[in-house]
């Protein structure tokens, strides 16, 4: 390991794209901590702590939305505006064909679309998000005029850290929105810490130790599932071009036991909590029916058995139909026909395009159940051990961002190395 960071930093062009890439992350901790004018500081942390939703996604802004920043959307808007973008392609033939089939240009193209959807996205989440706050009587008098300038701030923003993103991933190492959101999580893990000092009671020693035993084994659980793979054989027949053989060679085709990544749990997430926050705004009407069917709504939701249980079953949906959006068996099968490639025992076509989807309906099970688990361990340690502190920075969607962000950053390192005859481990 300090044979190849040392490596890194022998290496002129590696090294400055480290310092490039540490740089961006400084300015995007600058961006998240320039705040908006007109806000009731107390006030809005008393509102993010108890509110799950926005204190989860205050975690992935690096506190962005907790001191209302420029950058309080985060890489939000811009990761919504590609979701909604591969969901497109299943709709609108021709957006696919310019997305799997017009090659580098097509891509290019397609990402142009989704800087562009960006922009409404942002403008929308931003009225949204300080419309909220206004009722909730954090921003105190905000004209429309203040409301129009922080809009039009808050968008700014929200292309600034799209822009950083992609200088990052052109310029850098690694893939530059992970990176972003790898380094807003961890840059609350300080303040967490701090509150475990300033909170300290040693007859809470036993919860604090089984809370970190049961985090270091969720790291392992993490890593295992991101790194397993299921392997189908592959095999290319042999060609002869003019005095030459090609082909004649067996390998596999690698499909991933985690292949969505963290997409399912922010999917069920907004899904699953969505109505209980509508339903805590309705029990302030003074209509008595509709505060009552609120309130109901409300209480029905807070039952952690209950959220649970929707939580998990959600997130194992979503990783189907969010596979199923990114990866088409018939594309793969139709590729390894047109190479010569072939699964041994299973027929070209259609039989192999049925075998590799039973296949992956059935790595997707393991996976699905896998991202249910992680989704509600937070709640499932937080029960046990009563430390309340790192709910959501250790354990859950956030340890698996960071783990899967390391995991990918360092397999990228060492393609860099090996590409420069520097791999010798």
């Amino acid at each position: 390991m300090w044979e190849k960071i040392i490596l890194l930093f022998k290496i002129k062009d590696l090294r400055a794209k480290i310092i490039f890439v540490l740089g961006m992350l400084v300015i995007f901790r600058l961006i998240a901590n320039i705040p908006i004018p007109g806000i009731d500081a107390a006030k809005l942390r008393a509102f993010f702590a108890g509110n799950q939703f926005f204190g989860l996604m205050n975690i992935f802004t690096g506190g962005g939305m907790e001191h209302l920043s420029i950058a309080m959307l985060g890489l939000g808007p811009y990761i919504t505006a590609t979701i909604v973008m591969q969901l497109l392609t299943m709709i609108f033939p021709k957006l696919e064909a310019i997305y799997k089939e017009e090659g580098e240009a097509g891509r290019q193209k397609f990402n142009q679309y989704s800087r562009i959807l960006t922009v409404p996205l942002s403008i929308v989440q931003a009225y949204g998000m300080l419309a909220i706050l206004k009722n909730q009587q954090i921003l105190g008098s905000f004209s429309s005029y203040q409301m129009m300038v922080s809009i039009i701030t808050i968008t700014a923003g929200a292309m600034l850290l799209m822009w950083l993103g992609e200088l990052i991933s052109e310029k850098g190492i690694g893939n530059g929105v992970s990176l972003l959101i790898f380094s807003g999580i961890v840059s609350r893990t300080p303040t967490y810490l701090k509150q475990i000092f300033v909170t300290w009671d040693p007859s809470m020693i036993p919860a604090y130790i089984g809370f970190f035993a049961c985090s270091a084994l969720i790291i392992v659980g993490v890593v295992l599932v991101n790194e397993g793979r299921r392997n189908i054989p592959v095999s290319y027949a042999k060609r002869i071009r003019g005095r030459r053989m090609f082909g004649g060679v067996s390998t596999y085709l690698p499909m991933n036991v985690n292949p969505a990544g963290v997409i399912p749990i922010i999917f069920a997430l907004s899904i699953l909590l969505f109505p209980g926050m509508i339903a805590n705004f309705l029990s302030a009407t003074g209509n008595p029916a509709i505060a009552s069917t609120a309130k109901s709504v409300t209480n029905f939701f807070n039952d952690p058995w209950i959220y649970g249980m929707f939580y998990f079953v959600l997130v194992v949906l979503f990783t189907y139909f969010y596979t199923a959006v990114t990866f088409d068996p018939k594309n793969v099968s139709d590729n390894l026909q047109k190479m010569g490639g072939f699964v041994p025992g299973i027929r070209p076509g259609k039989s192999t395009a049925d075998f590799i989807r039973y296949i992956l309906n059935r790595v997707l099970l393991i996976g699905g159940i896998f991202l249910g688990l992680i989704a509600v361990t937070p709640s499932v340690v937080q029960g046990i051990t009563g430390v309340k502190v790192f709910a959501f920075v250790v354990g859950g969607t956030s340890l698996l961002i960071i783990v899967s962000v390391v995991l990918e950053t360092k397999r990228q390192i060492d393609a860099q190395l090996t590409m420069r005859d520097y791999e010798k481990f």
